[in-house]
């Protein structure tokens, strides 16, 4: 066989290879279901609601409150029932899971981004630069995240109340303030290891640049290990979205977040008699998280040579 078609054979076998050993991981299977599940109902939200007739924020006084005012059960109109206003709560969690996946995709890869970056300063130029980044790093960590993000999020308020920006935007941006530590940290570590070893001093010997080093040599070597951590980190950042909607401060109603249906359910108590009221977005938040961190123990399993199975 010539070269030409040597290597025309290996890097089309590369991809399909690795995607049998993915699958091959019982981890990697079980969180692809969970995840594409949420996925799927984060995308037929609408269609779900345009069957039932039931917008995520339209209530039903009507037909989905008793004569005592209490939510009805699951019934075929309403699959999950109604919440204390009437409202479908079937419908809400779905569109709930759009808020969670809106939320927290951009976060964690926005926190991604960031902290790569200055991972990467900090750990290749080292000496004072890695200093005095890394006191930073500590700096950041060491304030608390509630408290830290209720005074931010407070100062999104203009005349009446009104938000100046989105509160989508300003939770995402919280967020990934709060995120990209943790990549960084990652990032510095694996970076100060590399920097020693032969294929930067090869990369250093021949002249090439210090981007170049960074860029081509460095990046790609700790990028899967920067992805598994991006399926760890995600579900936290979903949580701390729900947290913030909870309490009050993130995703205001009417409009639907998994943390402020958990918040109304348990704030009105009307959960004792329609428990679906709670336990619909409680369980989809559960199995998120589920979800992303089965998937990424599959993959760090898959791409952690000290890991792998033979």
């Amino acid at each position: 066989m010539s070269a030409d078609v040597l290597g025309e054979t290996v890097p089309r076998r590369i991809l399909p290879d690795f995607a049998a050993s993915l699958w091959r991981e019982r981890s990697v299977r079980v969180g692809v279901l969970i995840v594409g599940s949420v996925l799927a109902a984060a995308m037929l939200a609408p269609l779900a609601a345009f069957l039932l007739g039931h917008g995520p924020t339209d209530q039903f006084p009507d037909i989905a409150l008793d004569d005592m005012g209490i939510p009805v059960g699951p019934s075929l109109a309403f699959p999950m029932g109604a919440d204390g206003n009437a409202r479908d709560v079937f419908v809400r969690t779905l569109y709930g899971a759009q808020i969670s996946l809106l939320v927290g995709i951009p976060a964690t890869t926005a926190a991604m981004v960031i902290g790569t970056l200055i991972g990467m300063v900090s750990g290749f130029l080292a000496g004072r630069v890695d200093r005095v980044i890394s006191q930073a790093i500590d700096v950041a960590m060491s304030f608390p995240f509630v408290v830290t993000a209720l005074s931010l999020l407070s100062l999104n308020r203009g005349d009446g109340g009104m938000p100046l920006i989105s509160p989508t935007l300003v939770v995402v941006l919280v967020i990934a303030l709060f995120s990209w530590t943790y990549f960084a940290r990652l990032t510095r570590t694996m970076v100060l290891d590399m920097r020693a070893g032969p294929m930067v001093e090869a990369s250093l010997i021949i002249g090439a640049s210090k981007a170049r080093i960074v860029f081509i040599d460095i990046l790609p070597n700790i990028l899967p290990t920067l992805l598994v951590y991006w399926a760890v980190q995600l579900p936290a950042n979903i949580v701390a979205e729900a947290t913030l909607s909870f309490l009050g401060v993130g995703i205001q109603a009417p409009v639907p977040s998994w943390g402020n249906m958990i918040a109304e359910a348990q704030r009105t108590s009307l959960y004792q008699d329609q428990p679906w009221f709670l336990a619909g977005p409680a369980l989809a938040l559960f199995l998120t998280v589920v979800g992303f961190n089965t998937l990424s123990s599959g993959l760090r399993s898959v791409l952690d040579p000290h890991r792998r199975r033979a």
